[in-house]
């Protein structure tokens, strides 16, 4: 039986962790610990803001997973999680962030009450959120395991999303489509950036409908001329102004599942060059989309965009896009596949990426991305309905 508030049903936590351990079979690995909080919460269902502090989930080749963290994170986890909650587990306050102890040598103290003290364990060491010092401490509190990488072991599994998880995608889906036209009818010229903002954060807030919305995962990425030739630039008090474009980089979210997506708005009459360089992105899009089929490659879909964008003489470098869903900060990507010109990732029915074909050139940024689903048969959906254009108010 499902305890707590955990958004999905027994069936489909089971369906994750026998993915996951047949991973773990595969790896040679005989318990597993897991510290990305997007991988706990699609183990466990965990949901809370105490990524900040060590936590995370040991999962073993047989019975349920363990949340262990915070005590005062257990009580969280006893509200949100489907375990029983024999099997979360909280240590003591005097542990965070002190320098006579460190929560990692009360996990092991778990890790050998699981008989595992002498076992090859999975740790995810290229991770936000395993410190070099939680993985010293524990290497020398188990001295006779093996601690082996297990980076992105439990990323790839949720690469294939099952039709529970879609359903969530596409509520958030709604919500993005939702904040980016709140973004595109409130840009104005002297309307200040962060009150731009602050409305963007109310549309993703509030929802749709029933549906209410989650914090994302990144926050508005709302860069404004020479700043938009930049890729990751946030927002400031100054007005906006005519003769410049502003991309929005925004994502709603609903139980943790993001849709990420991007449109551009010019506030005056745009350079012909940029006028130009969209026709070229729309035709780009639209052949990346069409290679966006099952049984085709990441690397297709690069090739597809980046080619076409090739005959308009515009050159780009890097990746097009990466797979997302359920997501914590400091990202909303998985950290697994990459649309770009190497990557061989076969396609499958029920991935989905964020398409990003952006331009950042010298003197301006244009982004126009979609949220893409793969299908069983035909070109990629793209989830959300906002026009794909430029968006010119004169």
């Amino acid at each position: 039986m499902t305890q707590g508030n955990a958004p999905f049903s027994r069936a489909e936590y089971d369906r994750r962790i026998a993915l996951t351990r047949t991973a773990m079979q595969d790896a040679g690995l005989d318990l597993l610990f897991v510290t990305d909080p997007s991988n706990q919460a699609w183990l466990t269902g965990y949901d809370g803001w105490s990524f900040y502090v060590h936590q995370g989930v040991l999962l073993p080749l047989e019975g349920a997973p363990i949340w262990w963290g915070r005590y005062m994170d257990s009580i969280g986890a006893q509200r949100t999680c489907w375990m029983s909650h024999d099997n979360i587990h909280g240590y003591a306050d005097n542990y965070v962030q002190s320098t006579e102890r460190h929560p990692m040598q009360d996990l092991a103290k778990h890790i050998r009450a699981l008989g595992a003290e002498g076992k090859r364990i999975g740790v995810e060491m290229e991770n936000y959120y395993y410190s070099a010092k939680a993985h010293a401490v524990l290497t020398e509190e188990l001295r006779d395991a093996k601690l082996v990488d297990a980076t992105a072991l439990v990323n790839w599994q949720r690469l294939v999303k099952s039709d529970e998880e879609i359903g969530f995608i596409r509520k958030a889906a709604r919500i993005s489509e939702k904040v980016v036209r709140t973004a595109i009818e409130k840009a104005e010229p002297g309307v200040r950036k962060n009150d731009l903002v602050a409305d963007i954060f109310h549309a993703g807030i509030t929802g749709v409908d029933d549906d209410w919305g989650d914090y994302p995962a990144i926050v508005p990425l709302t860069p404004s001329g020479l700043d938009a030739t930049a890729a990751h630039l946030t927002w400031n008090g100054d007005p906006m102004r005519a003769g410049e474009a502003t991309f929005f980089e925004l994502s709603g979210c609903y139980r943790r599942y993001h849709a990420p997506l991007c449109r551009t708005v010019y506030l005056g009459k745009p350079p012909q060059e940029m006028l130009d360089a969209e026709r070229a992105q729309l035709e780009g899009i639209e052949a990346g989309l069409e290679a966006a089929r099952a049984g085709n490659r990441t690397c297709d879909i690069a090739n597809a965009f980046i080619g076409t964008l090739e005959k308009h003489g515009i050159k780009r470098e890097g990746r097009c896009g990466y797979p997302i869903g359920l997501s914590y900060p400091p990202d909303w990507g998985e950290r697994t596949a990459s649309i770009r010109a190497e990557d061989q990732t076969v396609l499958q029915p029920g991935m989905t990426f964020h398409f990003m074909p952006a331009l950042w050139m010298d003197t301006w940024g244009l982004e126009t991305t979609e949220t893409i689903l793969i299908k069983d048969d035909g070109p990629a959906e793209a989830l959300c309905t906002v026009e794909r254009k430029l968006f010119v108010k004169d």
